[in-house]
C-alpha cells in the first residue's frame, strides 16, 4: 500500500489566493527588514571575533558557576551553552568571549603565560590572551578530569574577510542561478525565481534576528543550501509550466499554473516531508552545535516551498509569459522530472 499525503487528482486553485499570499509575505518581509535594521543578527565569534572553548568533564557542570567565573575575567559577558556528549558519560559548555577591544590590550598582553602563543599582529595576539585566561579560569573551576575538546580564536581582520566572503558567496549563488533560469527558460521565470529566493534569504535572515540564534558560518551554508533547495522546488513547477504552455495554448495563464502546481504538488510535498523529518531528527538529536544549522534548514524547507507555490509561479501572472513556445513534445512522450 503506498504512502500518499497528496492526491494525484487535485485541483487546488491556488492563484486565487494570490493577493492573500503576496499581503502576506509583504507583511513577513517588513517585519523581517525591520527586525535586521533594529535588532540586528546575532553574529558569532566566526563574524565579531573572539575566542570560543568547548570543555567537557566527567562529573555535571554547573552553567552558573562557569557563567560567574568567566564573566569575573573582565572580557565582557561571556555566552555559556551547555552541551552533551555524544557516549553520555560527559557533560560539556561551550564558552565564548567576544572580541577585545584596544582598551583590554595593555592588561591582557601583560599575561606570560599566553605570550607564547602571541602573534606579531597584536589584535590577535589580544585574542589569543583572551583564550588563555578562559582556559585557565575553566582549569581552576573544574579542576582534574576537565579536557578541553575544541578552542577557537578569530581576530578582527579574519572576522572581516568571513563577513566579505559569506556575503559574496549568497549573491554569487543567487547570480548565477538568475543567469541560468534566463538562459533555461525566460527572463520573466528568471526574475520570479530570484525573487521567491530574495523573499527567503530575507525571511530567514528575519527569524534569526527575532530568535536571537548565534549566526555564523554555518549558517551561511545553510542559507546556501536553502538558495539551492527553494530554486529546485522551482525549478520543478516552471519546467511543467513550459509543457504544459505547450500543450494547452489558448487556456488562461492562471487556470494553467494552478494545473502546473497541482501536477507537481505530490512531489514537493513529499519531497519537503521527507528532508523535514531528516532535518528533526538532526534538530533534536545533533547537540547545540548543529541546532543553529538545523533551525535554518527546517524553516529554510517550510518557507521554500511555500514560496515555490504561493510567491514564484503568481508572479508569472505579472510578469507575463511567452505563450507561443516551440511545438509540442511528440504524443506519449514522457513530461519533464526533477
Amino acid at each position: 500500500m503506498k504512502l500518499k499525503l497528496i492526491p494525484d487528482d487535485t485541483n487546488i486553485a491556488f492563484t486565487k489566493g494570490r493577493l492573500i499570499a503576496f499581503i502576506f509575505s509583504a507583511v513577513l518581509l517588513a517585519a523581517s527588514v525591520a527586525l535586521v535594521a533594529i535588532n540586528g543578527l546575532n553574529l558569532g565569534v566566526d563574524f565579531k571575533g573572539g575566542v570560543t572553548v568547548e570543555v567537557s568533564h566527567t562529573n555535571p557542570i554547573n552553567i552558573q558557576s562557569v557563567r560567574e567565573a568567566v564573566g569575573g575575567l573582565g572580557l565582557g559577558e561571556p555566552q555559556v551553552q551547555e552541551i552533551d556528549s555524544l557516549d553520555g558519560t560527559r557533560s560539556g559548555v561551550v564558552v565564548t568571549v567576544q572580541q577585545q577591544d584596544e582598551e583590554m590590550a595593555a592588561d591582557l598582553l601583560t599575561d606570560t603565560d599566553t605570550a607564547v602563543q602571541a602573534t606579531d599582529d597584536k589584535a590577535e595576539s589580544v585574542q589569543f590572551a583572551a583564550l588563555g585566561r578562559v582556559k585557565a579560569a575553566l582549569q581552576t573551576l573544574l579542576g582534574d578530569g576537565v579536557a578541553f575538546e575544541r578552542e577557537e580564536v578569530v581576530g578582527p581582520t579574519v572576522s572581516g574577510e568571513l563577513i566579505r566572503a559569506g556575503i559574496t558567496a549568497v549573491i554569487l549563488a543567487i547570480g548565477m542561478m538568475l543567469i541560468y533560469i534566463w538562459l533555461r527558460f525566460e527572463w520573466q521565470f528568471s526574475v520570479g525565481a530570484i525573487l521567491a529566493l530574495a523573499h527567503d534569504v530575507t525571511l530567514t535572515l528575519g527569524v534569526f534576528a527575532l530568535t536571537r540564534i548565534e549566526f555564523n558560518l554555518p549558517i551561511i551554508a545553510a542559507l546556501l543550501t536553502i538558495v539551492g533547495y527553494s530554486m529546485n522546488d522551482t525549478v520543478v513547477v516552471y519546467d511543467r509550466v513550459r509543457e504544459n504552455l505547450r500543450k494547452y495554448k489558448k487556456k488562461p495563464l492562471a487556470e494553467l499554473l494552478d494545473l502546473s502546481i497541482n501536477e507537481t504538488l505530490t512531489r514537493t510535498v513529499m519531497t519537503s516531508v521527507t528532508t523535514l523529518l531528516a532535518l528533526i531528527a538532526l534538530y533534536v538529536l545533533g547537540g547545540e552545535v548543529l541546532r543553529g544549522f538545523t533551525f535554518a534548514m527546517i524553516w529554510g524547507v517550510v518557507v521554500g516551498t511555500y514560496s515555490s507555490i504561493f510567491v514564484a509561479s503568481p508572479l508569472l501572472l505579472l510578469l507575463g509569459v511567452k505563450r507561443d513556445w516551440s511545438k509540442a513534445p511528440a504524443e506519449g512522450s514522457a513530461p519533464a522530472t526533477a
